[in-house]
């Protein structure tokens, strides 16, 4: 004999379990369509097989060390140290470095102090004002531009010298003897 009731078999479940449901198909949206820009409003560059990297010095930054690699650089602050690049360098206007360079074309509308070592190119803009010797390929100073230092530019250094070192007299040359 049971001390209890055994009503479960006929009293109904309160809980009924959920319907399957179909799942819910969403599409994908469509690709935009690409419009190309209009040829005037495209950006020139001279060379479009390799993107060109820049890295920028804000004009409130002021930054003491050294910087290498093969992007560009744009000086729109102050930089301490020596600059090394693959690239181009820009020194704008306001902008201070103080240091050496070496890069493809040197840009200066605001103050370099220092020597350009190695450039193909280093333009010195109207506002540009540089205390140190320069190196270059070719140079290009505009009216108002200062500088301050010796310039050398315009010399294939792989091929002979054309003055002995130690003397100052041109090879071949007999002044002074």
């Amino acid at each position: 004999m049971s001390m209890w009731k055994d009503d479960t078999a006929t009293r109904p479940s309160p809980i009924q379990p959920p319907e399957p449901k179909e799942p819910v198909r969403v599409d994908a949206p469509s690709k935009p369509q690409y419009t190309p820009l209009p040829a005037a409003a495209q950006v020139a560059r001279a060379d479009t097989s390799l993107p060109r990297k820049e890295s920028v010095i804000a004009p409130d930054i002021t930054i003491e060390g050294k910087i290498e690699g093969s992007g560009s650089v744009r000086v729109a602050g102050k930089f301490k140290g020596d600059v090394n690049v693959q690239g181009d360098l820009t020194v704008e206007g306001g902008a201070k470095l103080t240091g050496s360079v070496r890069a493809d074309k040197v840009t200066i509308a605001g103050e370099l102090e220092g020597n350009i070592e190695e450039s193909s190119h280093v333009d010195l803009q109207q506002t540009g004002v540089m205390t140190g010797d320069l190196k270059a390929g070719s140079l290009t100073v505009a009216a108002g531009a200062r500088m301050r230092g010796r310039a050398e530019f315009g010399w294939d250094d792989s091929g002979p010298k054309a003055v002995k070192p130690g003397n100052g007299r041109g090879v071949g040359s007999d002044a002074g003897s």
